[in-house]
């Protein structure tokens, strides 16, 4: 048995001077002073486009039929605005077969929420709301992130309102199962605090750019949090506001994005210098059936570089399902061309 996993639905600067004093601050005091300014600048610029979601879904049916039990049962999750015209990001659990969804902003209106899409291979949603005078948050690039650097999560666990938790990036590159079963890559461990309710809320950095999309904390642990990358978020947004729902292919392996050494790169005059680690495969899956190995470094696709797991998916449409494909692997050092059919997506 592994350890129970919870979908959590419901610059500063020194006194001018010389040397080191010119670059940190010189006491405790002013390193905590510095910490508590950038918790702040980031809170007061993100709050105003977190949203509190309160979900109306059918209620759970037992074996015996009660016809005095509740028809639908409510939940709540966290969201935010990522565009002025009333788009918002949330998770796939918080609102996945909703009959009804309300949008209560930090200014104190409250809206019917439409549900764009949803993709719950990525446990990621889209809801959108027609309203004026909205403030959307600045997104910014995961892929720039760095283990212990600052972040602040900002949500509503068990409906408090815009509660801010502030800790590091624990680790970058985890792999996480959705509840659709497909492994989520690439995705920001960290120790901001979280609990149910946090969930869809963002992950900001010290800059105010949301860099995450939290989702998952591991129990019974204590500071093992999880967020989607945001990089990965826009791309699912994007398709799911183009066409209600993500389709993809899928061959079966989970990975993380990995730098390649130089010399690799000039022998084999790679396109990129990183790719994809295959962490693991899937028994029966098309990767499998192609040879691929736990430890290869996919660094193409039927001629398009690939230099980490988001290039991957983007790659994985489904005008690739079924037609055979070319995958360059980098395995120990040498390049190695497999063939490679994708098949549907079965959550797609």
């Amino acid at each position: 048995m592994g350890t129970p996993l919870e979908w959590i639905s419901s610059g500063t600067s020194g006194e001018p001077g010389d040397g080191i004093a010119s670059v940190f601050p010189t006491s405790d005091g002013d390193l905590l002073d510095a910490y508590s300014r950038a918790v702040i600048s980031a809170a007061d610029r993100v709050s105003p486009s977190v949203v509190n979601l309160e979900v109306r879904q059918p209620a759970g049916k037992g074996p015996v039929a009660n016809p005095h039990s509740p028809q639908e049962a409510r939940g709540h999750g966290s969201g935010f605005i990522f565009t002025p015209d009333g788009f918002i990001l949330t998770n796939s659990h918080v609102v996945n077969g909703a009959r009804g969804i309300e949008v209560a902003l930090t200014d104190g209106r409250s809206f019917q929420a439409d549900l764009v899409g949803d993709d719950p291979e990525t446990d990621l949603a889209v809801v959108r709301i027609e309203a004026a005078n909205l403030v959307a948050a600045p997104l910014g690039d995961s892929q720039a992130l760095r283990v212990g650097q600052l972040v602040i999560a900002i949500g509503n666990p068990y409906n408090f309102q815009c509660t801010v938790t502030a800790g590091v990036v624990s680790a970058l590159g985890r792999s996480l199962r959705s509840r659709s079963g497909r492994l989520i890559s690439n995705v920001i461990q960290t120790d901001a605090a979280l609990n149910p309710g946090n969930s869809g809320g963002p992950l900001v950095t010290a800059q105010g750019r949301v860099v995450g999309v939290n989702t998952a904390i591991i129990l019974p642990a204590q500071g093992i949090c999880f967020a989607i990358a945001v990089n990965t978020a826009k791309y699912v947004a994007a398709r799911l506001i183009k066409d209600g729902k993500m389709r993809r292919s899928f061959i079966g392996v989970a990975g993380q994005d990995v730098s390649l050494a130089r010399r690799i790169v000039r022998l084999h005059g790679l396109q990129a210098e990183g790719g994809v680690l295959v962490v693991s495969i899937e028994p029966q899956s098309p990767a499998e059936m192609a040879g691929l190995f736990d430890g290869d470094v996919i660094v193409d696709y039927d001629d398009h570089p690939v230099g980490g797991i988001d290039v991957l998916h983007q790659l994985l449409t489904e005008e690739k399902v079924g037609v055979r494909g070319t995958l360059t692997v980098i395995r120990r050092g040498e390049k190695k061309t497999l063939q490679i059919v994708p098949e549907e997506s079965k959550a797609g």
